[in-house]
């Protein structure tokens, strides 16, 4: 292993525990959307459909660009294959123990309490393998894509290690960089559409949406991620404030919402929702590196202790969100109460239940991928790197 000292990114620790923490008043508001759900209330919530869109369109695009920033910084302190043995550690260990501690109990959950499956023994055997793999996987997907990334990471990090590049990105604008996403969204939509259109099939199996369609939509915000690491330009364009960004942003989430509310069916809703969702993505990458940059680039306990139970509050949260959504959504008549009785609900027992996994060494080593000293961990003196360091 190649060692080299890094001046800590304490601003980025906390926008990525704060991003993978929005899961949690995604999924509560998701109860009270316009979406249909594994469970909803009788009645949807304009403001919680908002709310819950505007986190829908951006979170994730941010998460995979700060991704594949500390990625690829691993990678330039490992060998590849040391890397690759690391990451996959880090991100599959907890992905392959969610499955049957969370998402197999969170299915028969699901099939006994919800009209979500509907008649399981009427199903065809594809479809019921179909259906486990949408459900066994659920908000695991992002584990699921950081690993293809990371299989695709060992050739394309070479790649971007090796090459000596003609420029350092100092004149790259935001101008530039928006249509290069622009036309990395156009090509995703070109080949959902011909899917659709020639393999429809493909688009309603959930290991190939997961794996193949998703890995393919955050591509573009991982190599960016590497790509700021690499070009200092890059990341200070990140983190200078543009007003026009910060506008665009809007604009993007207006037309975002647009979409979801008027366009119907299969039609082209969801090329349209890819760039949008797209372009939002990009240009919250500014807001949220710059008000970040400027609000959390410092060290604080209690943020440390959020950045090491980030993961696994959120590994925990699903289903706590849906026995919320079961049991006690019904018996709260007001929306806005059961949002706020909901994130207190999930976020009270899932720190509970954090608290106890960092008790026992098994369950420790499961939902971060390597060892752990037990002090270390109840004391937040070192901190848990599970997905990016």
């Amino acid at each position: 292993m190649i060692k080299k000292t890094q001046q800590r990114e304490y601003f980025l620790d906390s926008v990525r525990a704060w991003l993978m923490l929005l899961g949690i008043p995604f999924h509560v508001s998701l109860i009270y959307s316009t979406q249909i759900w594994s469970v909803n209330s009788l009645a949807p919530s304009v403001w919680l459909t908002i709310f819950n869109d505007f986190i829908h369109a951006f979170r994730m695009q941010v998460f995979f660009v700060i991704s594949g920033y500390f990625s690829y910084m691993l990678f330039l302190r490992y060998s590849p294959q040391e890397w690759l043995k690391v990451r996959l550690e880090r991100v599959s260990i907890p992905m392959l123990a969610a499955v049957p501690l969370i998402t197999v109990p969170q299915f028969f959950m699901i099939k006994a309490w919800t009209t979500k499956i509907g008649d399981w023994h009427g199903l065809t055997l594809y479809q019921k393998l179909n259906a486990l793999s949408w459900d066994l996987i659920s908000h695991l997907w992002f584990l699921l894509v950081l690993s293809v990334l990371t299989l695709a990471g060992v050739w394309m990090f070479k790649r971007l290690r090796d090459s000596v590049a003609k420029t350092d990105y100092s004149d790259l604008t935001w101008g530039k960089l928006s249509l290069i996403i622009l036309l990395c969204s156009l090509a995703w939509g070109t080949l959902r559409r011909m899917l659709f259109i020639f393999e429809p099939q493909l688009l309603s199996d959930g290991l190939f949406n997961y794996a193949v369609m998703q890995s393919l939509f955050f591509l573009p915000f991982f190599i960016l991620g590497a790509m700021s690491w690499k070009y200092p330009a890059i990341k200070a364009l990140f983190i200078r404030p543009v007003p026009w960004i910060f506008i665009g942003a809007l604009v993007a989430f207006i037309g975002y919402v647009a979409n979801q509310t008027w366009s119907k069916g299969e039609g082209w809703l969801y090329e349209i929702d890819g760039v949008m969702s797209m372009m939002m993505g990009l240009w919250m990458v500014n807001v949220v590196f710059s008000l970040g940059h400027r609000l959390l680039n410092s060290h604080s306990p209690r943020v440390t202790y959020l950045v090491n139970a980030s993961l696994f509050v959120y590994l925990v949260h699903h289903p706590l969100t849906i026995l919320y959504g079961i049991f006690i959504v019904p018996t709260i008549s007001s929306n806005t109460l059961g949002f706020f009785v909901g994130l207190a609900f999930v976020f009270g027992i899932a720190f509970l239940l954090y608290e106890i996994h960092l008790r026992i060494p098994l369950l420790r080593f499961l939902f971060s991928g390597k060892p752990q000293r037990p002090a270390a961990a109840a004391t937040g003196k070192s901190l848990q790197q599970p997905l990016d360091r």
